[in-house]
């Protein structure tokens, strides 16, 4: 039996991630979460497995009380003001007030829409966020970045609004997608990239071990990957500085996302492309070892993650998007580089010309 582990994330909002399997039927964890009423977010692939289950746990909980949910359509495409409004319309039917609280009970987009219709709804009510994707349980979940997409670009529209606590339920792993594993660990491998050169020794050890989905070493990296961005949104709760390091290969990813209406490469096969182009992009401008980048990219091929961007792409128009990028400025693109593994920075005024050429592969 694999003993639950928590990581403690501080700062104004402090709240605490919990890692283990067994974590969505567990009464009393849950009952800590709870004030009011409870409002479950969901999708079409999720709620099969886990819905019931969780509604029944919240029952338990809070005997009596209203347990509410929502289901929309999974995938990318869904992340969008329109589902935004019906996820407005399903709370506001079913009446939350202040002291309810919303439940994210899928994987990143789940975790994104809800966590945004909880910090709107009232001004912001609580918002418990129950990731079932690894991707979620090491990313998205953490930190309060909410967001839906617009045509223009990925999470321009959103607030940020820290959860009152992340579960992170391990079991559901065992359901999740080949795939979908593998662009969860896309997003581990990040935290080795930008802060923890040994995590990436720590993974080329463990490869075969993350991907058989052995219980041990997924809660090593999720707990190790939750560690880092803990510490990092403790230090910069809004990306004035720290935190836009989280975003090691997402300009690049990001670009590709949305120049693929979304219906292409995933978040995290998106992020693979994008760390290895944010590599070249160091060495090219002299920043970091071109043994570092081979490294970087055999780690990635070995969880079976694409390194190079999609074919049909214009450079052009994936420059646009990189223009409206979050972390764009007045002066020019900014890129999170690295120095080598483990020593990752913000550049500001990267010219236009060097990520061109990196997107063309010269």
């Amino acid at each position: 039996m694999i003993q639950p582990r928590s990581v403690a994330v501080g700062g104004a909002h402090p709240y605490t991630i919990s890692i283990g399997p067994g974590l969505l039927d567990d009464t009393a964890l849950l009952a800590g979460t709870l004030r009011g009423d409870a409002f479950v977010i969901s999708d079409d692939q999720v709620a099969p497995l886990y819905l019931q289950r969780v509604v029944e746990a919240l029952s338990r909980a809070r005997p009596g009380g209203r347990i509410g949910h929502w289901v929309l359509p999974a995938g990318e495409a869904s992340k969008t003001l329109a589902r935004f409004g019906e996820a407005i319309a399903a709370i506001a039917e079913a009446g939350l007030r202040r002291d309810a609280t919303v439940y994210a009970l899928g994987g990143g987009v789940v975790g994104d829409l809800a966590g945004f219709a909880a910090a709107a709804w009232m001004r912001g009510i609580d918002c418990v966020q129950l990731p079932t994707t690894l991707l979620a349980m090491v990313d998205s979940s953490v930190g309060g970045k909410t967001a839906v997409d617009l045509p223009q670009g990925k999470n321009l529209v959103g607030a940020f609004h820290p959860p009152r606590a992340v579960l992170a339920d391990t079991g559901a792993l065992r359901t999740l997608p080949p795939r979908e594993l593998r662009a969860g660990l896309a997003e581990v491998v990040k935290y080795g990239a930008i802060v923890d050169a040994p995590f990436l020794d720590w993974l080329e050890a463990n490869a075969d071990a993350l991907l058989a989905g052995d219980d041990a070493a997924l809660a090593e990296a999720i707990a190790r990957s939750c560690a880092h961005k803990a510490a990092i949104v403790e230090r910069d709760p809004y990306e004035h500085g720290d935190r836009a390091l989280l975003n090691f290969g997402h300009t690049f990813g990001h670009a590709i996302e949305t120049g693929q209406g979304y219906g292409g490469l995933n978040h995290g096969e998106a992020v693979a492309v994008g760390m290895v182009q944010a590599a070249r992009l160091s060495e090219r401008l002299g920043l970091a070892p071109a043994a570092d980048t081979a490294r970087l990219r055999a780690l990635l091929q070995r969880f079976g993650l694409p390194v190079s961007p999609p074919p049909g792409l214009d450079a052009d128009a994936l420059l646009a998007h990189m223009r409206l990028d979050k972390k764009a400025q007045s002066g020019g693109l900014r890129f999170i580089v690295w120095d080598g593994a483990g020593r990752a920075r913000v550049l500001a005024g990267v010219p236009e010309a060097t990520v061109r050429a990196v997107l063309a592969g010269d």
